[in-house]
């Protein structure tokens, strides 16, 4: 499963690239990273869409997340990629526009490595 993470904090991809390791190495989990909402929509062109998971951070410069989150909802209809929104703790309103855009699931930061690996699970 190719998986889109999109975060403007570029630390993020060596902490998913420690906790998935063993997963990565089987090729059981395929990450990509962008770490601005513009640069997402330009891996989303060059991704196998149907095979998309994108976990996308809120708060960016820039492009948002509930901005790439709404351009994603517009274009990319049939499949539509799953998507996950990464929330700062009691970001209530964040949460509730995001759910209103068409977010498919939430994850609060400092994030859950466990839970998150529980939710990839369900979805393959």
């Amino acid at each position: 499963m190719k998986i889109l993470v999109v975060d403007d904090e570029k630390d993020v991809q060596l902490l998913f690239q420690q906790r998935f390791r063993k997963e990565i190495k089987s090729s059981e989990l395929n990450f990509v990273f962008a770490f601005s909402g513009e640069e997402a929509m330009e891996t989303l062109k060059t991704l196998d869409q149907k095979a998309v998971l994108i976990l996308s951070d809120i708060n960016m410069p820039g492009m948002s997340g509930l901005d790439l989150l709404e351009n994603i909802r517009r274009e990319y209809e049939k499949p539509p990629p799953v998507v996950m929104m990464i929330t700062a703790y009691g970001d209530e309103e964040n949460r509730n526009t995001a759910k209103r855009l068409g977010a498919d699931d939430f994850l609060t930061k400092p994030l859950d490595f466990k839970l998150l690996k529980d939710k990839l699970i369900t979805l393959k």
